[in-house]
Order: structure tokens, then sequence, then C-alpha cells
């Protein structure tokens, strides 16, 4: 376990080159995946969703083993057409106040004719989820993407939901707890991280607070390519929840700044599109990669992520 090695050893750890990143744990089964979010259920059993059709889902009851072949709804919601499809994005799962909610987006590729909706659920099961309809949306005169949402809940019980997608970066806007939509008396649209020059290539944003700081993880570059993919997974942090977000060398994410925390290595193609669990053994990070032994396939990534050097180093 990393959690005994000193602090500056941990700091020599920083990946620097692709060959310093870690393998994914080992994951079995169903592990066929795009951006997942899993949660650990006090019985247990984790769950699992993910890209595709009416939310694809996965589930285990030692982390390791992935069974599948469900979805969240059963009946998709008559709302997704007027986005443009008739499946759901990069769901994100938590536990708020006796129930469950999850987060997702209704797009098509390349457009920012988006839609982030809300559903929520007593079991966080298959088929238990109900429509809460829409929460945010982006139109084609927008200058950024209502997709990848994920929510944050503050110490204070503020809740935040980021999201956004290339364009011009990744937003938030204050919710209200009540609704789990958007606060009335805030309709500040904050700016977390983008690519002002270059690549506009940013999207998933997912925030956690540890020791004080807020961290601002997402995925630069291109996903859904197989082999070709070029995602990256790179983190900044902040000490306000709105920004400003800064990367280990104290660069702006807003000018395009960000310390890396996955990359490509070996036949881990691409990784990307994740989320941070707290579970019994620490912080782990889920995400999926590109299987380049497996013509590639889009497969499960968990991994842990030790904070001694005050940035998230995955092993």
């Amino acid at each position: 376990m990393l959690s005994a090695v000193p602090a500056a050893v941990l700091l020599a750890l920083l990946p620097s080159t692709a060959h310093a990143y870690p393998n994914p744990g080992q994951v079995t089964g169903t592990v066929t995946v795009h951006d997942p979010t899993m949660l650990r259920r006090p019985d247990g059993r984790y769950l699992l969703y993910g890209t595709g059709g009416g939310i694809a889902y996965r589930t285990s009851t030692d982390r390791i083993a992935f069974g599948g072949g469900s979805q969240a709804f059963s009946t998709r919601p008559g709302w997704w057409p007027q986005y443009g499809n008739t499946e759901a994005w990069a769901p994100d799962i938590s536990y708020q106040g006796g129930r469950y909610l999850m987060y997702y987006a209704v797009s098509t590729f390349g457009s920012n004719r988006s839609a982030v909706g809300l559903a929520t659920s007593g079991t966080g099961l298959p088929g238990s989820w109900s429509d809460a309809g829409v929460v945010y949306t982006s139109s084609a005169s927008s200058d950024f993407n209502a997709i990848d949402p994920n929510l944050f809940v503050d110490d204070d019980g503020t809740w935040w939901l980021s999201f956004g997608s290339w364009w011009t970066g990744l937003k938030m806007i204050q919710l209200n707890p009540s609704t789990g939509k958007q606060l009335s008396g805030n309709s500040t649209r904050y700016s977390l991280a983008s690519r002002p020059t270059g690549s506009k290539a940013v999207e998933a944003p997912y925030v956690v607070k540890r020791n004080g700081y807020y961290y601002l993880f997402a995925s630069y570059d291109t996903c859904c390519a197989g082999t070709g993919s070029t995602y990256k997974v790179k983190v900044g942090r902040a000490t306000s929840v709105t920004g400003p977000y800064r990367d280990r060398d104290g660069v702006p994410m807003m000018l395009g700044g960000g310390t890396p925390v996955l990359e490509s290595h070996g036949r881990y193609i691409g990784p990307g599109g994740q989320s941070i669990l707290h579970d019994t053994d620490g912080d782990l990070i889920v995400y999926h990669y590109y299987d380049g032994q497996d013509n590639g396939t889009a497969k499960l990534g968990v991994n842990l992520l030790n904070w001694s050097s005050g940035w998230p180093v995955a092993y």
C-alpha cells in the first residue's frame, strides 16, 4: 500500500512518462463500459452505470466480478428525442437524503444541442428510476455544451452541478437541494476549465473535496475512437468550489492547465470518462479505457488514489 510511503517519495512518483501510470486493477465479467459512475450501497453491493441505451447497468459484490445487461430506464423518457437521441450518456449516481439521484446527458456526437436530465430512485436498481425531467440545456447558439454532469455536495450542504464538453469548456451551476435543479436565486454559470487555444477538447468534470481543497478532474483530448483515442485524465485544485482551479505547476485550468493522473500506456489506451468513489479502502478513480489487445473495446478501469503529496496519484 502506498499509504505508508513518505510524501517526498510520492511526489517523485507523479507521472512524468507514460510508463509511470498504473495498469487498471483486476476486474472480470461484464466490463465493457463507457463513462462509468459507481457507488457502494450500504449492503455492500456496487452499482455501476454508464453511457448507452436507457443507461447501461453493471453490478458487483466484490468490485472485481461484474455482471450486467439491464438498463436504468426500461421505458425511456419521452423528452429525450428533442435532443436528437434516444439513448443517454455519462451518468452520475449518488445517494442524497434517502434517495438515489442520477444526472445524465442526452445529445448527439459533436452537437451542443444537449440536455442534462435527472432521475431518482429508492433503491438505485434498474427499472426503479423515475424521470425528474430536464435540469439544464444548451443549444446550437450556446458557447457551452450541457453534457457530462457531476453533482457535488459541499460540507455546508450547498449543491453544485458541473458539466461541459469542448466549446468554452467546463461549467458549474448551483442547485436547489429540494428539487435537484438550478437554484432560482443564483443564475450564474461559472467557468471552471477551458482550452482557449488549439484543441477545445476538455470534458467530463468531476469535483471532490480533500484536505481543504476542491479538486477538479477532467478528461482531455478525444474519446470514442478505439485504439485511436487520445483521452487522458488531468486534475487541478482550488480553495473555492467555483475556482479558480490550477494545476500542480500553478497553470490555471481556464488556460488549459491540468496535472496528469492517467494517460495511455501499453494496451491501456485513452483512459477517461472518470468518476471518483470513496470506498472502504480509500478513493477510487473509475474510468474506461480502450483495450489495445481487444480491437479497442471500451473496458472498465479501476485504480486507488493516494493523496499524500497533496495531489491524487493513481496506483
